[in-house]
Formats: C-alpha cells, structure tokens, sequence
C-alpha cells in the first residue's frame, strides 16, 4: 500500500511539474506572440508616418494646383468629407479632393436608378454627370486620394490596407464580411490594384479579408505600393 501511494504521489507531482513547464511554454509563446505583433505594428506605423510626411512635402504643388483647379471650375469648398468606417467600427472623416458639383448629394437621389453596381450597395456611374471635368482628370490618377495622406498622419488610415467603408456598406456585411474591419484600413488595397471600381463589391471585400489573411506584413505593403504606381498610370477601372 505504502509503494502505491508513493507512486501515485510521484505521479501527481510529475503531472503537476509538467503541467507548469506547459503552462510556462504558453506563457513564453503569447508573449512572443504579442511582442511581435506590437513591433509590427509600431513598424508599420512608423512608415506610415515617414512616408505620409514625404509624399505631403512632394506632392505640396500638387495640392496647390489641384485645389486652384477645383475652385476654378466650381467655386465652393475644396475638400469633400465623408464618415466612413475604419478599425473596430470606429467612425472617422475620410477626406479626398471634390470631384463633382457642389450639390452631387442632392443631384444623387435623381441618379439612384441609373446605378452601375450590380449588388446595390455602393453606387457607381462611369459617366456620371455629377463629376467635374478637373474631377474626371483627379480620378483617373488617383490625385483626389492625396488628402487621405492626412488620415494616415492622423492615424486613421494606413497606407495600405481594406479600404475604409462608409456605415452604410457595413450595415450589409455578414458577421465573415467584419473581418475587414479587424485592421486598420488604407489608401491603397489588392483590389485597388487590381481594377478599382471595375471590381464588384462583394469582391473587393473577399480580397480586403485576403490581404488580412495572407498579405498582412511590411513586405507584402512595400510590394502593393509599388504596384499601385502602375495602377495609377495605367488608370483601369478609375472613374
């Protein structure tokens, strides 16, 4: 009896032993985990705001001339702002270069039915009568995005990432299509680079949830900013 409870008293402090080195190695991996993931993030962000703070100093003419433009052909304000959805839901003012007259809002109502968007939930117009010619020109070269420079800045926005949705696309997301909103968004995204506008919107969110599954790192955000050069120059699927 004496050797069988010695045994099952050796068994219990093995278990016990083994059960904190486990415990330990847990531990160990989540702060790793944890670590990298936090070092990530402070690299990422600390390119967004090198490279934000760089591209406002180079591209300052561009703003001068573009904002002159604008107000040539249309008096009225030069920025247009927009609530849309960036990390975790949370709402922020998204600003871009206006494109189009100043009352688009109102003149959009009159419009709904001419809708291009085959799933109805963003609209889209290739030729919508709304956008200015300075507009039409800022589109197609991406040039109404540079304000957005500022949302990255601010850290609202990264360079690259799921583009930010406005609250009504997310009221139609699925609970899988709220994956999109677990990073934070970008100026520049796969479907972005891959046809712009041209891609369904049920699409562009399959591949804003593949740039968080797979694309998700610095390397792979250098890759798509390089790309999005050629995607500006070629102009496919801006308008």
């Amino acid at each position: 009896m004496t050797d069988k409870k010695e045994l099952d008293n050796f068994s219990q402090n093995f278990d016990k032993r083994s059960n904190k080195k486990q415990l330990k190695r847990m531990k160990k991996r989540q702060a790793t985990f944890e670590f990298v993931l936090k070092s990530s993030y402070l690299l990422k962000r600390w390119m967004d705001v090198i490279f934000s703070l760089f591209f406002l100093i180079l591209f300052s003419p561009i703003f001068l001339f573009t904002a002159l433009a604008i107000y040539l052909e249309d008096p009225g304000t030069i920025f247009y702002a927009q609530t849309r959805v960036g990390k975790n839901g949370r709402e922020f003012e998204f600003y871009k270069f206006r494109s189009m007259v100043m009352n688009a809002d109102k003149m959009k109502d009159q419009l709904l039915q001419e809708n291009e968007s085959g799933d109805g939930v963003i609209f889209k117009m290739k030729k919508d009568p709304r956008v200015t010619k300075v507009g039409r020109f800022i589109r197609r070269f991406s040039i109404d995005e540079l304000p957005q420079l500022l949302n990255v800045l601010k850290g609202d926005m990264s360079l690259v990432g799921p583009r930010p949705p406005i609250p009504r696309e997310v009221a139609e997301y699925t609970i899988e299509d709220h994956k999109r909103l677990d990073v934070i968004p970008g100026i520049t995204c796969i479907w972005q680079v891959s046809g712009r506008s041209d891609i369904p919107f049920d699409q562009q969110v399959e591949l804003d949830k593949q740039y968080i599954r797979e694309y998700h790192g610095i390397w792979s955000d250098i890759t798509l900013l390089l790309r999005t050069v050629g995607a500006v120059f070629s102009g496919k699927g801006a308008y």
